[in-house]
């Protein structure tokens, strides 16, 4: 998946869901978000995103850049992500897995 500032990731999400299954899949993001978190605080800051960026390969982010991923997620405006936005984020970030999600819930309204 391509991001707009050129940088490229690879979506790995599927993989480990069909692996892992859902609720395995599920307690990794959460383990994601422990490994991100302020401890102070009990949620992703963009202090604690910084400090902790080279665990996620993104040590050459921009300040902004770093902002910019916590804006995307951040749901109710107060500056960074408790550990429901952040797994939201990560599941918006995977283009398969939002597609397999449709999909299930269009067939999910088809057969009620």
């Amino acid at each position: 998946m391509a991001c707009r500032n050129g940088v490229v990731f690879e979506d790995f999400f599927p993989a480990m869901v069909e692996k892992l299954g859902a609720e395995g899949f599920m307690k990794e993001l959460c383990n994601g978000f422990r490994l991100l978190v302020d401890g102070d605080r009990g949620v992703i800051t963009f202090e604690s995103l910084k400090k902790n960026s080279a665990l996620l390969g993104l040590q050459d982010l921009s300040d902004e850049e770093v902002k910019c991923m916590l804006r995307e997620g951040d749901l109710d405006g107060d500056g960074a992500l408790n550990e429901m936005e952040f797994c939201t984020l990560m599941l918006r970030l995977s283009p398969e897995l939002m597609n397999t999600s449709i999909k299930l819930l269009v067939e999910a309204i088809v057969n009620f």
